[in-house]
């Protein structure tokens, strides 16, 4: 682990500190279902298979847990569960949840690039928009695998990298159109006109696989996920008809080496 606090981190932090209270009202939604549901689609768990039927022998993390209704899921399927964000207004509202619904599972303030864990002490990691888009992939994977237990699962569900190249630089242009906007190669860091002072990180699929298995991980699964043809949702930069033609979401599923490297 190095001490060193990245970057772009203060300005993430910052810009989900305002946005903290817009997304309270879908977190409250979320946290009352019975069913998960994944992604700007709302996609319900029973098609994709995130998470394990029974997590009660696991313990598990997510990786910027935001407003906590994952964990919560988790814990409902029996999971020890650790949620992790670094913006206090996200994590007030995973609190305030958490004593509205009573259920009680750890909440750290901390950034995904530095787990304050030691070493093999989960059996399931999980990031949905969370540490998987906001976190730079050269430090969280390698982190996730510390804390994994060899054996343990890592799932994450963030945006293709096509929709991120067909996707216009602000907001107000529309949503993602049939042109490339920005190349393949190169994908890494991301930074919109529009939402100044924040980072996010995408990589080409060929790269993901090579820090997975740099960093002790095996692909086991990608999942490209399609929107289905009564899709709605409330982020204006989301079409579902592009959505139904190319992938605008992915998730991976990996596995931790054993020491054994298998």
């Amino acid at each position: 682990m190095s001490d060193d606090v990245p970057g772009y981190l203060a300005g993430n932090v910052a810009g989900w500190q305002d946005r903290a209270a817009e997304f309270a009202g879908p977190a409250e939604a979320a946290w009352a279902s019975e069913e998960p549901y994944w992604g700007i689609w709302e996609l319900p768990e029973r098609d994709l298979g995130l998470l394990p039927d029974d997590m009660s022998a696991l313990d598990a993390i997510e990786l910027g847990c935001g407003a906590g209704y994952v964990s919560a899921w988790m814990h409902r399927r029996g999971a020890r569960v650790t949620g992790i964000d670094p913006t206090a207004n996200q994590l007030a509202t995973a609190r305030r949840l958490q004593r509205q619904h009573g259920i009680d599972y750890r909440i750290e303030q901390c950034g995904a690039e530095r787990l304050p864990f030691p070493d093999a002490s989960f059996d399931f990691a999980i990031s949905e928009y969370g540490a998987c888009l906001w976190a730079d992939p050269y430090l969280w994977l390698p982190e996730a695998a510390r804390v994994l237990r060899p054996g343990g699962r890592l799932v994450f569900l963030t945006n293709t990298p096509l929709s991120v190249m067909c996707l216009p630089d602000t907001e107000a242009e529309g949503p993602w159109t049939a042109a490339l906007r920005r190349p393949y190669f190169g994908l890494h860091v991301t930074r919109w006109p529009d939402a100044p002072g924040e980072t996010e990180f995408h990589l080409p699929h060929g790269r993901w696989i090579g820090l997975l298995n740099e960093s002790g991980f095996i692909v086991e699964r990608l999942l490209e996920l399609q929107a289905p043809a009564d899709a709605a949702t409330r982020f204006g930069w989301a079409d579902p008809a592009w959505a139904s033609r190319w992938p605008s979401e992915e998730v991976w599923f990996a596995r931790r080496r054993s020491d054994a490297g298998d």
